[in-house]
């Protein structure tokens, strides 16, 4: 039994997580994300009462998940139906997750081995352990299987797929027939307790019916096994006048014998009893090895879609909108009112968003006033990059964009004793590192000032390294305070009607006030950085 929750037609990706991970994670402050994913929000008469502390399996599979991009339209849409539905049944997930947690921990307290098989040992206890596991399925299963959210009208392929699968596997008959074995093998695995039988009067014990010849010695020839039951019989203390009186009656019984007074009946008694049961549970043990992995991957899935259904809640919570992109062309993008997720969930605000409509660009450069919010509009862009990737909303109104199987981001970071050279040097052998890995499908989000050399010199850096990823069909999204850089762009953009080239500038008002929108217009010459002195003096 597959779950294929993740991907219509397989269980895991078929590719490999975005390159330096780690760097994406760390310059678009994703971790915010991947906590907010794994905190529930609990209400109360409308008013919130807590978060919970994240849950840190979720948090880790959505990380995993989302650093393991799409690649291609029917994927994304695959993956968006079955988060919509999981928001439109908002605990369904959270039913699925706590049902494989609690299935796994209890397997794994019974002794669970190498790839879901039990432990060698004891074959009593091993058959046994077997049979508790059994029934440890069953149960799990046939309570996923009733799901209310499941028994309902799906409309995601995904989910739809997955309930059919599991009716077809473990069909209401196929669990009545199951629970009528283990029924039968009870006695197997019941653990007699004197005081409990004293008080409850009864205990269980085998009645196992075959057709056999009897050769010398009392061995069985040719057995047929015609039927097994557990069946509760009237409980006999030991010593007790009733017991005498049955041993005496066994004693003179023409057709029956007991196995009590004989040591030798005993251990036959017993292992008739461990080969019955043994061959029974054979039979059910290809349906068992069809589900041995089942709930790990039941687990990983729906804790990263429990993960998609918390991030939107706490979405909710700050007023955030968000909507499902669209994919277009990759020389295509355009977005309405796009916010930047990760600042809005950290300072619990609803932010500013921002509009842009880019058709046939591949390089887009963005320069203005000194915080103005440019570097939050560029994290805003590969947040969302990254989310529509994965199947999940985005922080818009509206989001149309490419995909790009590649992403790579280069934010300027301070220098600290961890680097081994020069700032400069270490910028560039991170660049170094990206170019090696860019192919077809690639976006960068490039931000590199002039605090890492000169801003002449960065400019002549700046303007090699971006024609030539253009050059190669790479989309470029750069901030800059490299304004000669941008000013060389600018002009070569207005001689060539068919530019690539796309140029927005933070909006400053006339009175020094940041609005934190992007707008078009040609770079300037001063990212204004009078106004901050002016503000701080004022102060």
């Amino acid at each position: 039994m597959k779950v294929c929750l993740l991907y219509g037609d397989r269980e895991q990706a078929n590719r490999e997580p975005y390159y330096d991970t780690g760097s994406i994670i760390r310059d678009l402050g994703l971790e915010v994300l991947f906590r907010a994913a794994a905190q529930r929000l609990t209400y109360e008469n409308g008013e919130l009462k807590q978060v919970e502390e994240p849950d840190l399996y979720v948090r880790e599979m959505f990380r995993t998940v989302m650093m393991t991009p799409l690649t291609t339209a029917e994927e994304i849409a695959f993956r968006q139906e079955i988060v919509m539905e999981c928001l439109r049944l908002p605990d369904l997930m959270q039913k699925l997750y706590r049902i494989s947690t609690v299935v796994l921990a209890k397997w794994n307290e019974l002794g669970r081995g190498v790839r879901g098989r039990i432990r060698q040992g004891n074959p009593v206890m091993q058959l046994t352990t077997e049979i508790r596991v059994l029934r440890l399925f069953v149960d799990a299963l046939a309570k996923i299987r009733t799901l209310p959210e499941l028994q309902g009208e799906l409309f995601s392929q995904g989910l739809r797929a997955f309930r059919d699968g599991l009716e077809r596997e473990f069909s209401a008959e196929f669990e009545a027939e199951v629970r009528k074995l283990l029924a039968d093998i009870a006695f197997y695995t019941e653990e007699f307790d004197p005081r409990a039988a004293e008080e409850q009067g009864t205990v269980v014990r085998p009645r196992i019916v075959f057709e056999c010849g009897l050769e010398d010695g009392l061995k069985f020839s040719s057995p047929k096994l015609l039927s097994v039951s557990s069946e509760q019989v009237k409980y006999i203390r030991p010593g007790s006048t009733r017991a005498k009186l049955k041993k005496f009656t066994d004693a003179v019984t023409k057709d029956g014998f007991s196995t009590v007074e004989d040591a030798r009946f005993q251990v036959q008694a017993q292992q008739l009893q461990y080969s019955v049961v043994k061959y029974l549970m054979k039979r059910q043990r290809k349906w068992m090895e069809g589900f041995q992995t089942f709930f790990d991957r039941l687990r990983e899935q729906s804790a990263f879609y429990l993960g998609a259904v918390l991030l939107k809640a706490h979405a909710d919570r700050v007023g955030i909108q968000c909507c499902f992109p669209k994919v277009c062309d990759r020389r295509d993008l355009s977005f309405a009112d796009l916010k930047e997720l990760v600042m809005g969930l950290s300072q619990r605000v609803n932010v500013v968003g921002n509009t842009c409509e880019l058709r046939g660009k591949d390089v887009l450069i963005v320069t203005g006033a000194n915080q103005g919010g440019k570097s939050t509009f560029l994290r805003s862009i590969g947040v969302a990059q990254l989310l529509m990737q994965c199947g999940l909303p985005v922080a818009a109104r509206s989001y149309r964009s490419g995909i790009f199987p590649r992403i790579f981001v280069h934010f300027t970071r301070r220098e600290d004793s961890a680097m081994n050279s020069g700032r400069l040097d270490e910028e560039l052998r991170r660049m170094n590192g990206i170019v090696e890995h860019i192919g077809d499908g690639s976006l960068v989000l490039f931000f590199f000032n002039d605090t890492a050399t000169t801003e002449k010199e960065g400019s002549v850096i700046m303007y090699d390294i971006v024609r030539a990823l253009s050059e190669a069909g790479v989309r470029i999204l750069t901030v800059t305070h490299l304004l000669s850089f941008a000013k060389r762009v600018y002009e070569e953009a207005k001689e060539a009607p068919d530019s690539p080239c796309e140029f927005l500038s933070a909006e400053r008002l006339q009175d020094g006030t940041r609005t934190f929108r992007m707008i078009r217009g040609e770079p300037e010459l001063t990212s204004f950085g009078l106004d901050l002195y002016d503000a701080i003096v004022g102060k």
